[in-house]
């Protein structure tokens, strides 16, 4: 029956799209969401990738999430903060909420029943929609909600950043990374000092692989 890549044209979701390329029968789509994040150019690389894979790719309007919380991803006038015991100020409240309802109901009109998503609790910020006991949840709440079976696969669910590029890696698609953008500032090259740089930057360290990604710095400083 295929599946369905939530695809933001990240690091992580890239790897997701290529799992899911290699462990699914049937064709492989792909959807993204312009929800007015700060880093609006991911969606830029989210179409170049699944145009590499050889998948479609949707793009989804969702910008009505900017307009009901507050956070530094979606708006650029507030600090990209992230300090021990609080939420990092980069987190979009509902986000993965939003975004996996939107993608099974496009997966129940193509007659999908699999959802690939790249929420990691590993190395996850924080972020309480990362968390496998919400995809759980999501997922016995969907199929309840469509009468349909909705299956959410996290493959990075309990995975490092280094093991998630040595996955990767393994998977013969390190080379789709360099099509990827992770900056929340939305620089190309990265800004290599945000937390989201920085915990790509220590990810390939670890796993002692080299990041095709090009970046203003490369120090790991902060993570």
């Amino acid at each position: 029956m295929g599946a369905l890549v939530l695809l933001s044209g990240g690091q992580d979701s890239a790897t997701c799209l290529a799992k899911a390329m290699a462990d699914e029968e049937g064709p492989i789509e792909a959807v993204t969401f312009d929800y007015g994040q700060r880093h609006r150019i991911e969606l830029e690389f989210a179409q170049r990738l699944a145009q590499i894979a050889g998948v479609p790719c949707q793009q989804v309007n969702q910008d009505f999430i900017s307009t009901i919380s507050t956070n530094a991803l979606t708006s650029s006038t507030i600090p990209i903060t992230s300090k021990k015991g609080e939420l990092p100020s980069t987190f979009v409240e509902g986000r993965n909420l939003f975004f996996l309802a939107t993608a099974a109901v496009i997966a129940k009109q193509r007659g999908i029943s699999t959802l690939y998503t790249g929420v990691c609790q590993t190395d996850y910020s924080g972020y309480p929609d990362c968390r496998e006991d919400f995809i759980q949840s999501m997922q016995t709440t969907l199929s309840l909600a469509l009468d349909y079976p909705i299956n959410i696969v996290t493959p990075l669910m309990w995975l490092t950043k280094a093991e998630t590029v040595t996955l990767m890696n393994d998977l013969g698609h390190i080379d789709w990374y360099a099509w990827t953008h992770t900056c929340y500032e939305g620089q190309r090259p990265a800004c290599g000092q945000c937390p989201a740089c920085q915990l790509r930057l220590k990810g390939f360290h670890e796993a002692g692989i080299d990041d095709p990604l090009s970046y203003k710095t490369k120090n790991i400083d902060t993570i």
